[in-house]
């Protein structure tokens, strides 16, 4: 008898000891939240719905995100910390805000010649994959892209040459607001969430931004003379999805395995979505009686030689915490090789584009 009662005793610890190992499957999915800043109609916002209904669907219902867009969980300054500190488990933002937390990163913020967001989402999500800079390690990053070029956009004053620039307020957010400055204006850090308004009330003269925000945040309606300005300072905000590393690392592989690759696919469609939006956003513009301004060969020099001195500023300032000037220089041969390749595949891909 006793050695039944011992037997049964086994039995039930092993049960218990199962099911507490497995909570998932004894307490229903894993459910996870994700914060995103931009409104809800934005197209990436958009995609962000669709990509929480990607991995519950190919996780069988086991894995349910539920999304937060338009800044109701987190601002897009605190939507980092949100997802170290665990008020959401994914957050998506752009390094902008947060400058100097990813200085590595920073170096894919300076005006080194992106052509389209499409090239610019895969060169951002490569070089991760490349270097995998430290100042990630808190969390797990699942894909990075990016909107398209940053240009010229103003309300009342067009701007044809860097002389026309001097004393404009334009808003600039981390490395940004250092191209606004050596292009000759004055960069004013303000959230694109509050641009329509700064403009209304002319805190800012205008915005170095993508076309795309012409429609997705209406300042279409607002600013009248862009400047075609890619070639001369073209730029791009690196945004980025990162989840927390608790939350990632409690995942069972196969989910992680699911994740991982619908990560890889939305990257890319975030970066086919960035020139279709960026085309929508300059027709827009058009059709609320916009003016779109070319630069002159000989001013688009003019422009890439104002905004040199930016990389030699970052590189000693990186030197001053102890990076290496060689590893820099690799990192940056890297993006421009990047683009080069990548540029080459939206021509294969004959994926058009704004510019």
């Amino acid at each position: 008898m006793k050695r039944v009662v011992l037997v049964l005793f086994v039995i039930i610890a092993f049960s218990l000891t199962s099911v507490a190992l497995c909570p998932a499957a004894s307490s229903g999915p894993i459910k996870l939240k994700y914060s995103n800043f931009l409104p809800a109609t934005h197209p990436f916002s958009v995609l962000g719905g669709q990509f929480c209904e990607e991995i519950k669907k190919r996780t069988n219902d086991r894995l349910e995100i539920t999304y937060y867009p338009g800044g109701t969980l987190t601002s897009a300054t605190k939507v980092y910390d949100g997802v170290v500190n665990e008020v959401s488990d994914i957050g998506l933002s752009h390094i902008g805000y947060t400058r100097g937390r990813f200085p590595v990163t920073e170096l894919l913020d300076l005006p080194v010649g992106y052509a389209s967001g499409y090239v610019a989402t895969h060169v951002k999500d490569d070089f991760y994959r490349k270097f995998k800079p430290k100042e990630w390690n808190e969390v797990q990053p699942l894909f990075f892209f990016a909107p398209g070029p940053q240009i010229v956009a103003t309300k009342t004053k067009p701007v044809r040459k860097l002389e026309d620039l001097k004393g404009l307020k334009i808003r600039g957010t981390g490395r940004i607001a250092d191209t606004v400055k050596a292009l000759g204006g004055t960069p004013v850090a303000v959230e694109m969430v509050d641009a329509y308004d700064g403009l209304q009330r002319g805190v800012i003269d205008g915005i170095l931004d993508a076309m795309e925000t012409w429609r997705g945040w209406k300042l279409g309606e607002l600013v009248k003379h862009a400047t075609l300005s890619a070639r001369g300072a073209g730029l791009v905000f690196t945004f980025y999805v990162v989840m927390a590393k608790d939350k990632w690392n409690a995942l069972p592989e196969d989910m992680k395995k699911t994740v991982t690759e619908v990560s890889v696919e939305f990257m890319d469609k975030c970066g086919v979505t960035s020139n279709q939006i960026d085309i929508a956003g300059r027709d827009f513009f058009k059709e609320k009686g916009g003016q779109i301004y070319p630069l002159a060969d000989d001013e688009i020099k003019r422009w890439q030689k104002a905004v040199e001195p930016l990389f030699d500023t970052y590189m000693k300032d990186m030197q001053a915490k102890g990076a290496k000037k060689s590893e820099m220089d690799e990192q940056l041969k890297y993006i421009r090789e990047r683009i080069a390749y990548w540029a080459e595949q939206e021509k294969a891909k004959k994926l058009p584009t704004a510019h």
